[in-house]
């Protein structure tokens, strides 16, 4: 992904909560616009069009999170420890940035375009490609059950982090993300040890 200005940070932010408040029929130009407080040609200078805007939101988070998973797996050392750091990224990148939590459920994103199911997709490999090395060392050196597939494994925790992100989205973002987010990391360490 090449460079986005700060500008183009600005107007994914906008997108992001006009898709987390209203769906993707609720993102329009217009609208966007009108969120940002500038002219629909202004929007248009730094995106193509609507679509380009969703694939430079799916883009950021993923460089975003490729970025901080690199953080946590380097600054810890072992599977259990980096599975926690995983987590902990995650919890705490959308505690802070709420409007983001449409990505975790490709609301309404999905069949919209190929381009944008492409980028959901590179999306969700990026976390695999972090969480999936950590559950196999993990297995190889038994600190988790081998009597489950590493693949499996992942869909199971990848599961119950959508469903948690799930939860809190209906909630209205009115609980402690970080809180709960520790307590279902937890749980799925007691689940997956053997």
């Amino acid at each position: 992904m090449k460079e986005i200005s700060e500008r183009q940070k600005e107007i994914i932010e906008a997108a992001g909560k006009l898709l987390s408040n209203s769906g993707m029929s609720g993102l329009t130009t217009k609208k966007l616009a009108q969120e940002m407080g500038f002219s629909e040609a202004a929007i248009y200078r730094h995106f193509e069009n609507k679509e380009a805007i969703i694939i430079g939101l799916l883009q950021f988070l993923r460089a975003d999170m490729d970025q901080r998973l690199v953080a946590a797996i380097k600054e810890n050392n072992t599977p259990e420890a980096k599975f926690k750091a995983i987590f902990k990224s995650q919890f705490d990148f959308f505690s802070e940035n709420p409007h983001f939590v449409v990505a975790v459920f490709s609301d309404g994103l999905l069949e919209a375009s190929e381009k944008i199911n492409q980028a959901i997709l590179h999306l969700m490999q990026t976390k695999i490609s972090y969480l999936m090395p950590v559950i196999l060392d993990g297995q190889q050196k038994g600190i988790f059950t081998q009597s489950i597939t590493s693949e499996e494994l992942v869909h199971i925790i990848i599961g119950s982090f959508r469903l948690q992100m799930f939860k809190w989205k209906i909630a209205n973002f009115q609980f402690d993300l970080r809180r709960n987010g520790q307590n279902i990391i937890e749980s799925l360490l007691t689940i997956i040890k053997p």
